[in-house]
């Protein structure tokens, strides 16, 4: 659990990031307290450990409904981000850069922790736990590179311009690594995290074992490993098998965590939440409305999810949006929408085991495997047949539109398959003309941060900005 003593604690050890972000000069800071010194024992590690999971957030799910076609941005709305729904951003704009400085600052606290690690002596009674920690670190450090990988890499595909892989914590200008550079080395750190974290361990709100092959699976689909992927999906499956249709509107409010696989944990009546900032706001203010082209896709009276991702409220008139979403809104009436961030749920593999399948050598088989997902969503389901891959793979596509719906994925779904962000005109009646997002357009991608590309000379920026 996250409390604000535990952060305040990390921030005091780790403030030397700051000073070594802005300078490449060799200081040694006065004001904080040196690293080397910082981890005395295996429970200081944990509060290491702990600062890193302070900064998973919903970032990656802010940025995916902004720019994508799962949201519209409806005209009550008067504080929120309008240049990033209409495509306007720029290298300069933090709605889409600031996750870059999130994501290192959150590596480069893995780093720092784990070269206090490596530091300790370690008792035999302490080891079992300094290994755990160990693999939570390096999962970590795996997963925070290939979230910045899916928002800034120019593309999907060996030889595209990635994110420097970082292995340690250091003062300089690295290069940006090659996609498929970037994939290798998260593919090792999630080798030997899984290694070391042990297969009791089943705290959802750390990295267990089952996330360690969730966050495989979801690496292999984007580097087109199909064999792969299907095999760390079962890994899965077998682990954490899906909610019936009963349990799974009870994830969202918190009521239970079926297949939930990790969720970051939120607390308190403060703090990061989805459900009560970015979907509503205090004062009845709908942010980010559901669009049109989402709802649309829904059996509203036989799909569970459709009530437990949206809701319509006919009293509200004029230029109030009639739908809302629903999928964060639980909490309390001090604090609604502070529900736990769900990161990898079984849903989510099913449909990666089914595209891989499809892409692989029997396409029939991940018929079967999206058959068996929607027969856990949709109440007298009968299962469809399909023309044949291509058929089969158009119809993944929309079923993750409808699963995954704002959670983190949909642009990057589009970015994976080549597609445009293609609005409906009734989603785009405030986007300022923002309708069709081709591949072809400089914003098909997230920019670097103008910061990162004047300081460090090494960075080159996405084509086109």
């Amino acid at each position: 659990m996250i409390n604000k003593t535990t952060v305040n604690i990390y921030i005091v050890l780790f403030t030397i990031f700051a000073a070594a972000s802005c300078t490449k000069l060799d200081l040694k800071p006065t004001d904080v307290i040196d690293p080397s010194k910082a981890f005395r024992n295996v429970s200081d590690v944990n509060m290491g450990l702990i600062g890193v999971y302070a900064l998973v957030d919903y970032d990656q799910i802010s940025l995916n409904s902004t720019v994508s076609d799962e949201a519209m941005y409806p005209t009550e709305n008067t504080v929120g981000n309008s240049d990033a729904f209409r495509w306007l951003y720029t290298p300069s704009s933090g709605s889409v850069t600031s996750f870059y400085y999130t994501g290192y600052t959150a590596i480069d606290r893995v780093n720092r922790t784990l070269e206090g690690l490596e530091k300790l002596t370690i008792s035999n009674a302490d080891a079992p736990l300094a290994n755990q920690y160990k693999g939570e670190l390096l999962a970590l450090r795996a997963y925070f590179h290939f979230e910045l990988l899916r928002a800034y890499a120019s593309a999907y595909e060996s030889g595209a311009m990635g994110v420097p892989y970082m292995k340690a914590s250091a003062i300089g200008y690295p290069a940006r690594d090659n996609f498929e550079v970037v994939i290798a080395d998260a593919k090792a750190d999630l080798s030997a995290a899984k290694d070391l974290i042990p297969a009791s361990f089943n705290d959802k709100t750390r990295i267990t074992r089952a996330a360690v092959a969730a966050l495989q699976a979801r690496i292999a689909l984007y580097e087109k490993k199909w064999s792969e992927a299907v095999t760390y999906a079962n890994e899965v499956i077998d682990a954490q098998p899906l909610a019936s249709k009963s349990q799974f509107p009870g994830i969202w409010t918190d009521a239970n965590d079926n297949e939930v696989i990790w969720k970051a944990k939120r607390v308190g009546t403060t703090g990061s939440r989805v459900g009560g900032f970015y979907y509503r706001e205090q004062g009845g203010i709908v942010l980010y409305a559901p669009a049109f082209k989402l709802i649309h896709l829904f059996d509203t009276t036989n799909d569970v999810r459709a009530k437990a991702y949206i809701t319509y409220d006919p009293s509200r008139t004029g230029l109030k949006s009639k739908y809302r979403v629903s999928k964060y809104i639980g909490g309390t009436a001090s604090a609604p929408g502070l529900t736990d961030i769900k990161l990898f749920r079984t849903g989510e593999v099913y449909l990666i085991k089914a595209e891989a399948q499809a892409e692989g050598s029997n396409w029939a088989d991940g018929a079967a495997t999206l058959n068996a997902l929607r027969a856990q969503r949709i109440r007298n389901y009968t299962n469809a047949a399909f023309a044949g891959k291509e058929a089969l793979i158009t119809a993944i596509m929309e079923e993750r539109f409808k699963e995954l719906a704002f959670e983190g994925h949909r642009f990057y779904d589009l970015r994976r398959r080549g597609l445009s962000v293609q609005r409906l005109p009734e989603d785009a009646v405030n986007a300022s003309g923002a309708v069709t997002l081709a591949p072809t357009a400089a914003q098909y991608a997230f920019p670097v941060p103008a910061t990162e590309v004047l300081i460090n000379k090494a960075t080159k920026q996405n084509p086109g900005y």
